[in-house]
């Protein structure tokens, strides 16, 4: 049996360590372009979700570019600052804070009738909730919504992905006296059904509470946007 000396299996330990990882990353490399690609048809299909349009993997780009016309940046003044949603399919999150917070949206459009759509992000009870919110020409009264976790609780707070959850939530309005009220989500056993309300997960209250919180602290900053849109 040939005996190795020590510096020999280090060396060739640390040889074929680099090498592995030489590989790893050319591969991690190599998929970037297809992750992103993926990454960017999910967030079509999700924004394509709550304006109500059924898409798949392979005609998600088509039907997105039929109905979303475009995407802009506005401030929490109602102005326009970009007309380039950051650039991204995949924006989740206002950026900034005060008067320059950035507010990104998407305009759509279908059977001649305008809606705009609001990305939203916050947290749930194990970590980070997001989706989106379709308005009506209005942009008082909700089209539809879709939402998406990180890590909530199957059967529990994982349940604000089901259409159960999500289709009350069209023809609630998120405006009250001309008062910006968003959409509250009840507590279990305390819903009466109104125009600004819409019943909790069962067994989901602090993923129900933080998507409350979430729908208020995103679409308030729009406020004088959608008020123009009013006028």
């Amino acid at each position: 049996m040939k005996n190795f000396s020590n510096l020999y299996i280090f060396t060739f330990a640390a040889v074929l360590v680099l090498l592995v990882a030489a590989a790893l990353s050319f591969t991690a490399l190599s998929l970037q372009g297809r992750q992103q690609r993926n990454r960017e048809i999910e967030t079509k299909r999700s924004i394509l979700t709550s304006l109500g349009v059924t898409s798949t993997v392979d005609d998600a780009e088509t039907l997105f570019a039929k109905y979303v016309k475009g995407s802009l940046v506005v401030n929490p003044a109602g102005e326009t600052v970009s007309e380039e949603a950051m650039t991204a399919q995949d924006v989740k999150e206002q950026v900034g804070r005060g008067a320059d917070r950035k507010l990104p949206l998407y305009k759509a459009e279908i059977d001649g009738q305008p809606y705009t759509v609001i990305p939203v992000a916050g947290k749930g009870l194990w970590g980070a909730i997001w989706g989106y919110v379709a308005l009506q020409g209005d942009c008082s009264t909700i089209k539809g919504v879709f939402f998406d976790h990180a890590s909530e609780t199957p059967g529990l707070g994982a349940e604000i992905t089901t259409d159960k959850f999500r289709t009350p939530f069209a023809g609630k309005r998120i405006y009250e006296g001309g008062r910006l009220v968003s959409i509250k989500v009840a507590k279990k056993g305390t819903y009466t059904p109104d125009d600004h309300t819409v019943d909790a997960i069962s067994g989901g209250t602090m993923t129900s509470k933080g998507l409350d919180a979430m729908l208020k602290d995103c679409l308030t900053p729009y406020d004088n946007y959608f008020k123009k849109q009013q006028n």
